[in-house]
């Protein structure tokens, strides 16, 4: 199954960590945990913090341990394909978080959310009566029209359910717009 990821943080610096993740599969099923920080874990950033609104008195109060929430994301999400539109950055976060845990750091692989919507779209496009070259051009251009609806939707909103959420949305749409153009022409 194909899952979006997205992470949010206590800063962008050296020893920033991962204050909440969330999740969401093209099942439909999301999940999404507050952070509680592990020991050591105490670089902050204030302009982090205004821009999710999470704040480290609410992550000690309502976090979860984070050796829960790693061992959850590899109960539920191992065997899965896993997106993230920033993998780099939601890769750190990943590893930080499975490394404090004790757990192996490549436990669980984010890919970009792109490599996700350009397999469907080829997919989709396979089955149709289009040249190979055809179904390629096709698939770089519902590529670009999702970047130019992810630029219009603007700012995510820095909330990780909500961010996945919207990573899948723009999955499904890419996946729509390739089933119309595969369509026979009437």
């Amino acid at each position: 199954m194909i899952v979006f990821l997205d992470f949010e943080a206590s800063g962008l610096g050296k020893r920033g960590f991962p204050i909440e993740v969330g999740w969401v599969g093209e099942d439909g099923m999301e999940e999404g945990h507050l952070i509680r920080p592990a020991p050591g874990w105490d670089e902050w950033d204030a302009q982090a913090e205004r821009i999710h609104g999470i704040t480290r008195d609410r992550l000690l109060r309502e976090g979860a341990p984070h050796d829960a929430v790693a061992r959850r994301m590899l109960d539920v999400l191992s065997g899965h394909q896993l997106f993230a539109s920033a993998p780099s950055w939601d890769g750190q976060w990943l590893s930080k978080l499975l490394r404090a845990a004790g757990l192996p750091r490549h436990a669980l692989r984010l890919r970009d959310t792109e490599e996700a919507q350009r397999a469907t779209a080829l997919a989709v496009l396979e089955r149709s009566s289009m040249t190979a070259e055809a179904q390629a051009q096709q698939a770089e251009a519902l590529l670009q029209a999702a970047r130019t609806a992810k630029e219009r939707q603007g700012t995510p909103t820095h909330r990780a359910v909500e961010d996945a959420r919207q990573e899948l949305q723009l999955w499904q749409s890419v996946r729509r717009q390739a089933e119309q153009a595969a369509r026979p022409l009437a």
